[in-house]
């Protein structure tokens, strides 16, 4: 009798840590996640974004500004020392123009770097109606990420680009994303991370702090659903 009684709680345990470890699924945290951010009903309303903000390089501050517009352009304007610079995707086409690269006009972007460059469109973000979007989403489990325990979900886009999101386990913010993708027809990573998140007027909580192995963009001002002159995402007469 006492070893059926065991054997029944010992049951009862495994069940218990199956029914949590089930309980832990993609969509739980993608739920949390983008309930901490803001909620899906806010992040859905979100058409346009400007961000103004600024990187020091090597002791040189870079101005940059990113304007988007939701599935039809997304254009970075980088200032380098009084010489404007910028680069433009759209649905069908891109454009990188360069000067301080040597650069004297503007230049297309491949057919393929246009296509790999699609993702960046949804400004929404991919776990956004991710299954709707064709994007597939994977849970990892969990992995520390400079003493921060964190979810990792591993996100295979429609494009094909792979990206692994570190999700806080405590905030549910994203903290660190591991992005791989090809481009001129070679793979290449970059790990991206996120800080200094702050609450907007429409609701959305955003990263004002976005670092690279390039430095970390700091960014001073982040509009949401302002009108955008889509003008901006064609190249400039002359340059």
């Amino acid at each position: 009798m006492k070893s059926l009684q065991l054997a029944a709680m010992s049951f009862m345990l495994l069940l218990g840590s199956f029914t949590a470890t089930k309980a832990q699924t993609a969509d739980d945290i993608i739920k949390k996640h983008l309930d901490a951010t803001g909620g899906i009903q806010n992040w859905k309303k979100v058409n346009s974004i400007k961000m103004v903000g600024s990187v020091n390089v090597q002791g040189q501050k870079i101005d940059m500004t990113f304007t988007r517009v939701n599935g039809k352009g997304a254009r970075q304007d980088i200032n380098i020392g009084g010489m404007a610079n910028y680069s433009i995707l759209t649905p069908t086409a891109g454009w990188q123009y360069y000067p301080v690269g040597g650069q004297t006009k503007p230049e297309a972007m491949t057919a393929e770097d246009v296509k790999q460059g699609q993702d960046e469109l949804d400004i929404q973000g991919p776990l956004v109606d991710y299954q709707a979007k064709g994007n597939k989403v994977e849970y990892l489990g969990k992995d520390d990420v400079e003493g921060t325990e964190c979810y990792k979900l591993k996100v295979t886009y429609k494009s094909g680009k792979e990206e692994t999101m570190y999700i806080d386990a405590t905030s549910y913010y994203q903290i660190r994303s591991i992005e791989k993708a090809t481009a001129n027809g070679k793979e290449v990573e970059q790990t991206i991370n996120y800080s200094n998140y702050q609450k907007l007027p429409e609701g959305i909580v955003f990263p004002m702090t976005v670092g690279s192995e390039q430095g970390a963009v700091t960014f001073t001002s982040v509009e949401v659903n302002k009108p955008v002159d889509e003008s901006i995402f064609k190249p400039a007469a002359g340059n």
